[in-house]
């Protein structure tokens, strides 16, 4: 994908979009998981998937109605149960990662909670990024022909203002 193009553009205006829901579901997901932590007396490792719960329901609605409201709306049951099972496999990765830090290295105190609990959030984050896009939220079918000319014509228009930079 070059650069400039029409497609690297949406894919990183994509990302910005994925990067501001997922950065607010993080709030969610460590405010819950301290506020669960502080005020019960559960362990850390299902006060944190209580957390990724959470979260998980709000970045739904987030990546549904914010990053991905252009995708493809016509299966919503099939697109809610792939959110589910993708995000079910981030809260194993995201909670495996407390789970090995707390009981298999003894790092218990609640700062080492918070930062395992961060690092195993940004590992399932690139399994879900690349899950719901992929296989989720489904990008509407291409218009055909139309849209090819529309990019073709596009790409002229950008060749033609290159050349005239030049001879200026």
């Amino acid at each position: 994908m070059e650069r400039g193009s029409p497609g690297f553009r949406r894919l990183v205006h994509e990302v910005a979009k994925f990067g501001a829901v997922g950065g607010a579901g993080v709030l969610v997901n460590l405010l819950v998981f301290n506020l669960v932590r502080q005020t019960t007396d559960l362990p850390v490792v299902r006060a944190g998937v209580i957390a990724t719960v959470v979260a998980i329901a709000f970045n739904y609605v987030g990546f549904r109605y914010f990053t991905y409201r252009d995708r493809d709306k016509s299966r919503r049951t099939r697109e809610l149960t792939l959110f589910l099972l993708f995000s079910v496999v981030g809260l194993v990765i995201e909670n495996g990662v407390l789970y090995v830090a707390t009981y298999g290295f003894g790092w218990d105190t609640p700062l080492q909670n918070n930062i395992f609990k961060f690092v195993g959030i940004g590992v399932a984050t690139l399994f879900r990024f690349w899950s719901y896009r992929t296989w989720v939220f489904r990008a509407l079918p291409d218009h055909g022909p139309v849209a090819d000319v529309e990019a073709l014509l596009k790409k002229e228009r950008a060749k033609a203002k290159r050349q005239q930079r030049v001879r200026a």
